[in-house]
């Protein structure tokens, strides 16, 4: 198949969204609003848990509070103690403790619940989105790179969702509250802030800036890998065959180390953030201890509220701490974020306009009009092709590699759309009818089989919704395929592997057909169908063909020329544009003609 090239940068990455390029203060808020409109889908889970993370934090709030009441319940000078105050105060902050960390449990399973839900929504909708790209977005992208998305991509922001906003939220709750605790117990020494809490600030923003493009590059770098190893894995018969083991392994070695390289240098990076902010956290807890042992020696401070001012002071840093910490995650999530709406932000294949037509009894008359494409505007694949395909004619297109055969088909439809000229089925542009309908009137037998896991019943039955047993058995005899079939230990039952994996090729290929007889559609395409079987089942093959194509519109591409033989119409497409055309008989007559020379090629060499 004619495809547009896959442009990619030297490390593997989409020129078009380059790995190092930083994520702005603008673009990294829009991705936090989206992640926030998945959320709010969720208001009653939402509010449930905001309310059981307030009480939670609110309960260890208090704790430290009456630490300080019973502190100062103990007189050292008069060697007085008020056991009463002291042994009430340690169990109400023993009962508080428990409470908080009760509701934090239960907070921490349902942020997990419903960060579950946003994945799973998140997940439905790029799968669903991928169904509606056009084929040019899969021609362009490497299957691996697209699976990374919906797995690797989204597991990453899963996790920031179940661990980091519940814990950012957290600390704001507890920040603010040990806030309101401090002033009320010392303004003066919630000055010490005023130089160590700038400080933590200007650092984290200095690394974040840093660490984003890190994370950024971290994710394309996997999603390159992954994209390598499956494109390897899928061709382990022709690696093996030619013997390139160890040239795939030494590339595979190549992503793997930049991969590995890119993963060390950002949580490199990132973990740095953690131990630094600690290092200012714990200078401020030794301004505090010293300028509240001055503060005490003038009688401005009690040594309960000293102790109570330094839990607080360690809950107001504790949290900042714990920020600076997932700083490093948070900007994954959201690189990863990014990646994800990002694919859903590739624009859907062009929508039917608003006044398509239906394509109902359709005829199969086919006409394409001075067209012209190309995948890229400046590789121009069909020059100017003019066709005229009668209702139940059989199309033959022949051509040298490369000649554009598979491209017409695209064509046809409407994978792509030509950049000028007209296609008409029955009268009606196909660009103004809808592409439902349109690919409805057409039967696909394809080189390349398509099989998925589940029964040989349910592989065939995918060509009719509602197929009965009975038409199923019809369809595989008509392919010459019903007698494997039933020698198999389930018969139609029978559970086929991965794409067929556990079958033949010509097998493959034979179900395909199956499938595709199965189909009451008024036009058939057949892209070298019969590639995959032996001389004995072609013939057996062409005669069902033969059957099926009757009172059908057909296109058939083929490199075997003795199956279009009998075509009633052969094009000859030599760069992009119809050179000869007429029946078997007729071309075999030029003395010079291209089909003359392919055909003699292949029987007379």
């Amino acid at each position: 198949m004619n495809r547009s090239p896959i442009e990619k940068s030297a490390n593997g990455a989409d020129p078009k969204h380059g790995t190092d390029e930083k994520m702005t203060g603008t673009a990294r808020i829009r991705v936090i609003r989206r992640l926030g409109g998945y959320l709010l889908r969720y208001k009653a889970l939402i509010a449930v848990i905001l309310l059981f993370m307030f009480a939670s934090n609110f309960f260890a709030l208090i704790g430290p509070e009456l630490t300080g009441r019973a502190i100062d319940a103990i007189e050292p000078g008069k060697g007085y103690v008020d056991f009463h105050t002291v042994a009430v105060n340690c169990a109400l902050m023993l009962l508080f403790y428990i409470a908080s960390a009760i509701l934090s449990y239960i907070n921490a399973v349902l942020m997990i619940r419903l960060s579950q839900r946003v994945t799973k929504t998140m997940r439905h909708e790029v799968f669903e989105h991928l169904t509606t790209l056009p084929i040019s977005y899969f021609d362009a992208n490497q299957t691996g790179e697209i699976i990374s998305h919906i797995s690797y991509d989204i597991d990453t922001v899963n996790t920031s969702l179940s661990n980091d906003v519940i814990q950012i939220c957290s600390s704001i709750i507890t920040i603010v509250g040990s806030l309101v605790m401090m002033i009320k117990i010392s303004p003066l020494l919630l000055l010490v802030f005023c130089i160590t809490l700038p400080m933590s600030i200007l650092f984290t923003r200095y690394k974040a800036k840093k660490v984003q493009p890190l994370f950024r590059r971290r994710s394309a770098m996997l999603g390159t890998l992954n994209g390598y190893a499956e494109e390897m894995l899928s061709g382990q018969k022709t690696i093996k065959a030619y013997h390139r083991e160890s040239v795939i392994i030494d590339r595979f070695d190549t992503h793997n180390k930049n991969a590995v390289d890119a993963y060390y240098e950002a949580d490199y990076q990132g973990c740095m953030i953690g131990p630094s902010v600690n290092f200012i956290n714990n200078l401020s807890l030794s301004l505090i201890s010293m300028f509240g042992a001055m503060l005490y020696m003038f009688g401005k401070i009690t040594l309960g509220n000293i102790s109570t001012f330094i839990q607080y002071s360690r809950k107001f840093s504790g949290p900042i701490n714990e920020m600076a910490n997932i700083t490093a995650e948070l900007q994954s999530a959201c690189a990863a974020a990014e990646r994800v709406f990002r694919l859903l932000d590739e624009a859907p294949e062009t929508p039917d306009i608003q006044d398509a037509e239906t394509l109902s009894d359709v005829q199969g008359a086919v006409k394409l009009d001075h067209v012209q494409f190309g995948y890229t505007p400046e590789r121009v694949i069909i020059g100017d092709l003019s066709l005229d395909v009668s209702p139940g004619k059989t199309i033959a297109i022949v051509g040298p590699t490369g000649a554009g055969k598979t491209t017409i088909i695209n064509l046809l439809m409407r994978f792509y759309d030509p950049q000028s000229g007209v296609i008409t089925v029955d009268g009606h542009d196909i660009c103004r009818v809808k592409r439902d309908s349109l690919r409805a009137a057409y039967t696909m037998v394809l080189q390349d089989t398509w099989l998925f896991h589940g029964t040989i019943f349910d592989n065939i039955a995918y060509g009719k919704e509602g197929a009965t047993e009975e038409e199923v058995i019809a369809a595989a005899k008509a392919a010459k395929i019903d007698t494997f079939i039933e020698s198999l230990p389930n018969g139609y039952h029978t559970v086929l592997s991965d794409d067929g994996t556990s079958i033949s090729k010509g097998q493959k290929q034979l179900l395909t057909i199956a499938r595709a007889m199965l189909a009451d559609a008024s036009m058939l395409i057949l892209d070298e169908a019969t590639s995959n079987v032996d001389s004995r089942t072609e013939i057996q093959i062409q005669q069902a063909m033969y059957r099926l194509m009757q009172g059908r519109t057909c296109f058939v591409i083929a490199h075997r020329l003795s199956t279009i033989q009998n075509a009633d119409q052969i094009l000859v497409i030599n760069g992009g544009t119809v050179t000869e055309t007429g029946t078997h008989d007729e071309l075999m007559q030029k003395e010079d003609g291209v089909y003359r020379r392919l055909f003699q090629a292949q029987f007379e060499a």
